[in-house]
């Protein structure tokens, strides 16, 4: 199996960007010039040289400050249910990363490839049912999907906390258990725009993720605003690509292979391995890794269980010549002690 050199880049470059050691401090400068351009941009649009553009119908932001897989898209599946219990008809719009680049937007459907709409849209597609258009520009998605689907009367934007072409209503910021790193901008640490932000800039609602049995780090939050702490913990059961259910802790003193292709595989290791896994094969893949990638995997692996997020499942699942029977996704649940989707909701302007 040819060794995927970006995983291990990426690793390394977010354990520097937790700390002030002296190679981040080199990239000061660069960092600066960043937070430079991005300051600009945005006076841009505060100061109306460059136009937010308004949907038919209230938008909601879920986004992180820092790089890397924060929780989005179990934040966007709750936002969903949540909105639906309210009696609204809630439609997803993202750009689809890691896709093929095509010019139109695109509707998610059900039967969708990963490489055509991007491997997170089409997962919350399936887990949800709810209309998923994507698009280089959101603002274009989200024309495509109130053109599609006049029904739909709010709509969730899948990240683009930075993306201001497109009006929001509400922003919800997720974080998880890095915090703000280093508490600097990049490539200096793991910030994509300052925190806490300005007063005028503040979100409505912080969601912080952890994993279960891990701490959350202090870090400065922006007056006035509700922050929310929700736990991850992984189900206790697999399933495989035939539908079929499994306790995968049953599989404790078995030989087991995982795969993750996300910003942070190895939170995922490590919950197989809270859970009893005691003989557990690894393979991290880069966030958002071509089909290719699952393929060297899976011919790596020529016995046992094979488990993978549901991210991955959209990809490894998809593969002609893949054993239904041998590969399990293995769901990520998220638990809040508070519901902080009430707060997200009741911040909505009525129906425009």
């Amino acid at each position: 199996m040819a060794a995927d050199t970006r995983q291990p880049l990426a690793l390394a470059w977010q354990a520097m960007a937790l700390q002030r050691g002296w190679r981040a401090w080199l990239l000061r400068p660069v960092a600066a010039l960043y937070g430079m351009v991005l300051a600009l941009r945005r006076q841009a649009y505060e100061r109306g040289l460059f136009r937010s553009e308004r949907l038919d119908v209230p938008v909601i932001v879920v986004g992180n400050v820092v790089v890397g897989g924060a929780g989005k898209t179990p934040a966007v599946m709750a936002l969903v249910q949540a909105l639906r219990e309210r009696g609204w008809t809630p439609g997803i719009i993202s750009r689809g990363h890691g896709r093929t680049p095509h010019p139109a937007p695109r509707a998610v459907l059900d039967h969708s490839h990963a490489e055509d709409v991007g491997d997170e849209p089409l997962q919350m597609r399936r887990a949800t049912g709810a209309p998923v258009f994507v698009a280089q520009r959101r603002i274009e998605a989200g024309r495509a999907l109130r053109e599609k689907h006049p029904e739909v009367d709010v709509i969730i934007t899948d990240d683009g906390l930075q993306h201001w072409a497109l009006h929001r209503d509400v922003t919800v910021v997720i974080m998880d258990d890095r915090g703000v790193g280093n508490g600097w901008l990049l490539p200096a640490g793991l910030l994509r725009e300052p925190w806490p932000p300005k007063p005028h800039r503040r979100p409505d609602v912080v969601l912080q993720q952890r994993p279960a049995g891990t701490t959350i780090p202090s870090c400065p939050m922006p007056e006035g605003v509700p922050r929310f702490e929700a736990t991850r913990s992984l189900s206790p059961l697999a399933i495989n690509a035939l539908g079929q259910s499994q306790q995968w802790a049953e599989w404790a003193h078995t030989r087991v292979n995982a795969v993750a292709g996300v910003a942070r595989p190895e939170v995922f290791f490590d919950m197989l391995r809270q859970g009893g896994l005691l003989d557990l094969q690894t393979h991290p893949l880069s966030d958002h890794a071509a089909a290719a990638d699952y393929v060297a995997v899976w011919n790596a692996c020529p016995s046992g269980p094979l488990l993978c997020t549901d991210k991955d499942a959209v990809k490894l699942f998809a593969l002609p010549h893949v054993d239904p029977q041998r590969v399990w996704r293995v769901p990520l649940v998220l638990h809040s002690a508070s519901d902080w989707t009430d707060v997200v909701l009741d911040a909505l302007p009525t129906r425009l």
